[in-house]
């Protein structure tokens, strides 16, 4: 048996019945390369280590689970990474799927890490603190809309699959969970720079309740700040309209 570790933000999933739908999720994509995060005691895992033709690895910083899994599905040998997620190196050269039951304590930074590979990762499916699978699927103009959304939604369509209650893990958050699937956009959006773009939107939310001609007029001349625009919030930008924005900022 293993332990469960609060500092790690353990939460296990045991329910048969959402282990079937996120795998069925799963199989309605086409795919050959496969990596779990976070697979813990493998519930997950045992539905999705023996889909055929697949190429499957997991990734698992906790080294007690390492030797359970290991004990438990052989086939494993080599194909385990006994290292946190945020550290490794891509663990595939050619595309694949990205998928877990994501440690609610890094679950966002595991969302902008897998941005790094994302030329190489055209579906992810990730189990979430329902407050942040939300934020990840939010549209303009709603409370849940933020820094999240407008980082992720600019390379990512974001769908939210469903709710999971706190029955379905061992032990059980205090929290609900969401389920969400994100497809790779083969259009991403146009703007000047990266880091542009991250700058403006991090500012944008960073004062989310003034108005953008307050909240950025750092970052614009002020002639540019008298556009109709920065009379908006933040929360009531589009992704299209910050990145078009971009070409403004000094």
């Amino acid at each position: 048996m293993y332990t469960l570790k609060k500092a790690l933000g353990q939460h296990f999933l045991n329910d048969e019945a959402i282990i079937a739908k996120i795998v069925q999720s799963l199989q309605q994509e086409k795919f050959s390369r496969l990596l779990e995060v976070g697979p813990g005691g493998g519930a997950l895992t045992s539905s999705l280590l023996y889909i055929p033709g697949i190429e499957f690895k997991a990734v698992e910083l906790d080294a007690e689970k390492v030797e359970y899994l290991l004990k438990k599905f052989p086939v494993l040998k080599g194909n385990i990474v006994h290292q946190s997620f945020l550290d490794m190196d891509i663990p595939f050269r050619e595309p694949f799927i990205l998928i877990g039951n994501f440690p609610y304590n890094i679950s966002t930074q595991i969302l902008f890490k897998a941005l790094e590979w994302k030329d190489q990762l055209p579906v992810i499916i990730g189990m979430f603190q329902k407050e942040v699978a939300q934020r990840a699927a939010a549209v303009p103009g709603s409370k849940a809309y933020g820094v999240l959304s407008a980082l992720i939604q600019p390379y990512y369509h974001i769908e939210y699959l469903f709710d999971v209650p706190p029955s379905s893990f061992t032990p059980q958050p205090k929290v609900m969970s969401g389920v969400i699937k994100l497809h790779r956009k083969e259009t991403q959006l146009v703007y000047k720079s990266d880091k542009k773009y991250i700058l403006l939107v991090k500012t944008a939310f960073n004062q989310r309740r003034k108005t953008m001609r307050n909240a950025v007029k750092s970052l614009f001349m002020p002639d540019i700040l008298q556009q109709d625009i920065f009379n908006k919030r933040a929360e009531q930008i589009s992704i299209d309209e910050f990145a078009a924005l971009t070409f403004l900022m000094q």
